[in-house]
């Protein structure tokens, strides 16, 4: 059974910065394309961003290009997303999740997701 478990999450300013993280365990990281989404109260789960098998291919949404980076440590068997220049508006709690591919991510229910973490931007 594929485990993901996602840690980093928590309060900071607008403008701060926060590194999730997305631990695997019972399957290596290459062997799925692995996505971030977000989901805030009383809104629709939003897909953030996902990185191929091979990890040579990155998607962000609109909303985060260009302050969000997202990447992998395959020794570490882990994911990471890195939020900067963070605004109110990216307070949801986050999820990693894995599937065959990232082609759609933004409106696919991938297979196997974390518990997820939350994140709250806010002075």
């Amino acid at each position: 059974q594929v485990q993901l478990v996602e840690s980093g999450g928590g309060l900071v300013q607008p403008g701060g910065s926060l590194r999730l993280s997305c631990a695997a365990s019972r399957f290596t990281l290459d062997k799925y394309a692995i996505g971030w989404f977000r989901q805030a109260p009383g809104k629709e789960r939003e897909g953030v961003s996902c990185i191929s098998k091979s990890g040579a291919l990155l998607y962000y949404s609109d909303s985060v290009k260009g302050r969000f980076t997202i990447s992998r440590d395959n020794a570490k068997n882990t994911l990471y997303l890195q939020m900067n220049s963070l605004k109110p508006e990216d307070t949801a709690v986050y999820y990693c999740a894995a599937d065959d591919y990232c082609s759609g991510y933004g409106s696919r229910v991938f297979k196997y997701w974390g518990q997820g973490t939350q994140v709250t931007v806010s002075s």
